[in-house]
C-alpha cells in the first residue's frame, strides 16, 4: 500500500491514511487501499480491534480529493459515491470494533468516514464538518444519512446547509465525538479504550455491535427480537461457557482467540 500504513499493537490494528501532502485527502487509490485493508483485518482472527487515523497533527482525513472531483460527471460522480459507500459500509459491517482517532481536519469524506466508525474520539484541534455545499456538491459517502442518525436531523442540518465545521469541544456536546484528548495523548487514549474492549469476548462484542447496528433500522419490536435471537446464539458459544466460568471463579477469562 502506498498511501496507508497498518501497524500492529498486540490485538490492535492501527490503519493510518498517509497522505500528508494532501490532508491525507481521500483519491481513488487511497480508498481502494482502505476497503483492501479493513476487508483483511476484519477477516483476521487475531486482531481484535481496529483504529483509523491520519498522519500527522493536522488533518485526520481532509475530505475527498478536489482535484478528482472537480473533473467528475454524473456517471463518474455517482460512481465516486457508490465506491466512497461501500468503504463506509464495510466499516460499518465489520465484526470487530472499529475506532476513529480524530487527530485534526475531519471534513467531507474524511467526517464521512469516521461516521462509520463504531466510536469517534478527537483531538482538542479537530474541526469537524461537511462543507460539500460550499462547493456546490452535496455529501456523498453517507454523510446524509449517517450524521443525521447520529446527532438527529436538525444539528445535521444544520452542519450539512451551512458547511460550517464544529469545534472538538462542540463535536462532543453534539454527541458526534465519545470523546476529546489533547493531540499528544489522542492515540493512547483511543488504544486503552480499543485495549478494554479487545479484553472481552470478541463474538459477544461482534454480536452486540450488529444488534445495534442492524436493529437501529428497525422497529423497537423487530429490534427485541433480532436481540433476543443474538442472545441466543451468544448462548450456545463456549465463549459464553468461559466468560460465565471465568465470573463464578473470580478470576480473568481466558478467551480463545485466533
Amino acid at each position: 500500500m502506498q498511501n496507508v500504513i497498518l501497524e500492529r499493537d498486540g490485538q490492535l490494528a492501527i490503519v493510518t491514511v498517509n497522505r500528508p501532502t494532501k490532508l491525507n485527502a481521500l483519491d481513488d487509490q487511497t480508498i481502494a487501499e482502505l476497503d483492501g485493508c479493513i476487508q483483511q483485518l476484519s477477516a483476521d482472527a487475531a486482531v481484535g480491534a481496529i483504529i483509523l487515523t491520519g498522519a500527522g497533527e493536522k488533518a485526520f482525513i481532509a475530505g475527498a480529493d478536489i482535484t478528482v472531483l472537480a473533473k467528475q460527471g454524473v456517471l463518474d460522480g455517482r460512481d465516486n459515491a457508490r465506491r466512497g459507500q461501500a468503504l463506509t459500509q464495510r466499516i460499518e459491517d465489520s465484526c470487530k470494533p472499529v475506532l476513529a482517532a480524530i487527530n485534526g481536519f475531519a471534513l467531507g469524506g474524511g467526517l464521512e468516514l469516521a461516521l462509520a466508525c463504531d466510536l469517534r474520539f478527537a483531538s482538542a484541534n479537530a474541526k469537524l464538518g461537511l462543507p460539500e455545499v460550499s462547493l456546490g456538491i452535496i455529501p456523498g459517502y453517507g454523510g446524509t444519512q449517517r450524521l443525521p442518525r447520529l446527532v438527529g436531523s436538525g444539528v445535521a442540518l444544520q452542519m450539512i446547509l451551512t458547511g460550517d465545521p464544529v469545534t472538538a469541544d462542540e463535536a462532543l456536546r453534539i454527541g458526534l465525538v465519545n470523546g476529546v484528548f489533547s493531540q499528544p495523548e489522542l492515540l493512547v487514549s483511543v488504544k486503552a479504550i480499543a485495549s478494554k474492549m479487545v479484553s472481552r469476548g470478541s463474538n459477544a462484542l461482534a454480536l452486540a455491535k450488529q444488534a445495534v447496528r442492524r436493529g437501529s433500522h428497525m422497529s423497537m419490536q423487530d429490534g427485541l427480537a433480532l436481540e433476543a435471537d443474538l442472545f441466543g446464539v451468544i448462548s450456545s458459544t463456549t465463549e459464553m461457557k468461559e466468560g460465565m466460568a471465568a465470573f463464578l471463579e473470580k478470576r480473568k477469562p481466558a478467551w480463545l482467540r485466533g
